[in-house]
């Protein structure tokens, strides 16, 4: 199996913490679906005929465009046609080592994708989900919504310069709950600095009474260049509390636990079978599409990358000029993100995963290295799969460079 994510780049404005590639402006809105759908039939070879069981439309803003508009790339995806004709190449694939290899699904039988029973997620702002909004979903394949809602609480909201308001986060629950939706996912974060402990408990108790199966939370994180960062060197902002921010992780994990939440990796949190499969499959080392600017993409051996400039996406596409970076990744980077990733979810990571992979060298690093934070109580170990306690989530950033490989 395989996904393929689409990066939408629009926002309606930046919101102060992010440091994804997004514009304010939409004046390229139509011009890019032209290009992605293009992009779309270049590299349909790079998935190696693997079938695809997820879609996300992430960004940015995804419900910037109508749903019809989206469907119209997600039934490029699902073209018959593009299964009968043999897939192009890739753009200049000779800007790169190892161009992509060709398709090799059978020609004219089946489709590479159905909707029938695969995860099919948009990102929503609350503010674009009106009745309206809904009942144009209907025409649409999508079976999974997450919202950007990050807090019930005006104050917070305006400090993160999010555009939205609270009320208009609860209508766009209420919305999609009417319409038979279940598959919601909200996104909150904590640690903001306007906020509280107290206020953070009454965020999670708000978002427990919306009766949807998924959470995701996150830590404010102040990235370079940001404005967030920007205001906080100024002092027009109060700086981040880290004694907050671990009070109110340590108050998530156990609120949610206490509503029967899984927490199965170290930001989501789901009711038992609705976990989100794309991210999942994304942790568990599953082959990934990427499409759009700054978009990445993986197929077990490399990774590659797509340029992070709008202008520059559709101009690239147009002239058949190459589009990404690409690296080939080595044992110890392959080692590293299976560390990484392993770790971060409820499925822990393998030492016999790692002997069968990497072999005695590599596996012996990992034992002399884990054997530390199996001592400190930030590491647990059950027939040889390693986890991280609730206490070793907190630290999860240093466990894991401290396993890595140095090249």
């Amino acid at each position: 199996m395989s996904g393929i994510y689409i990066h939408i780049p629009f926002c309606r404005r930046k919101c102060h913490y992010c440091n994804f590639f997004s514009l304010a402006s939409q004046k390229l809105k139509e011009p890019f679906l032209d290009a992605v759908k293009k992009e779309i039939a270049l590299t349909r070879g790079y998935l190696a005929g693997e079938p695809v069981n997820t879609i996300y439309f992430g960004g940015g803003t995804p419900s910037v465009y109508r749903p019809a508009e989206l469907q119209e790339v997600m039934a490029g995806i699902d073209s018959p046609d593009s299964i009968k004709n043999p897939s192009p190449p890739d753009p200049s694939p000779d800007c790169i080592k190892n161009p992509s290899p060709p398709d090799p699904s059978p020609r004219g039988e089946g489709r590479i994708f159905s909707a029938i029973d695969k995860e099919i997620t948009i990102e929503l702002n609350p503010e674009d989900v009106t009745e309206e909004y809904v009942e144009e979903l209907k025409d649409t394949w999508f079976n999974r919504f997450s919202l950007g809602v990050q807090s019930f609480f005006e104050e917070d909201l305006i400090s993160l310069n999010r555009s939205h308001s609270a009320a208009q986060a609860l209508n766009a629950v209420k919305l999609l709950h009417n319409a038979g939706y279940e598959n919601i996912s909200i996104d909150l974060i904590y640690g903001i600095p306007s906020s509280t402990p107290a206020r953070w408990q009454e965020n999670l108790e708000i978002a427990f009474s919306l009766n949807v199966p998924h959470i995701s939370a996150y830590s404010l994180t102040v990235e370079p260049k940001t404005p967030l960062a920007w205001m906080i060197d100024r002092q027009k902002s109060e700086p981040v509390n880290d004694e907050s921010q671990v009070e109110q992780y340590k108050m998530l994990i156990n609120k949610t636990k206490e509503q029967g939440f899984l927490q199965y990796e170290i930001s989501n949190f789901c009711k038992p079978g609705h976990h989100a499969i794309h991210n999942t499959n994304y942790w568990n080392g599953v082959p990934y599409l990427g499409l759009g600017p700054s978009a990445h993409n993986f197929n077990g051996s490399s990774r590659r990358w797509n340029v992070a400039n709008l202008s520059e996406y559709i101009t690239r596409l147009a002239k058949g000029d190459c589009l990404f970076e690409e690296e080939i990744l080595t044992p110890a980077q392959k080692y590293n993100e299976y560390v990484m990733t392993s770790l971060r979810t409820i499925r822990g990571c393998s030492l016999e995963q790692i002997i069968s992979n990497f072999q005695f060298p590599i596996s012996n690093y990992f034992l002399n290295r884990a054997s530390v934070f199996l001592k400190r109580g930030l590491l647990s170990e059950t027939s040889g799969v390693y986890f991280l306690t609730d206490e070793g989530k907190l630290f999860a950033d240093m466990i894991t460079s401290e396993l890595f490989l140095t090249e």
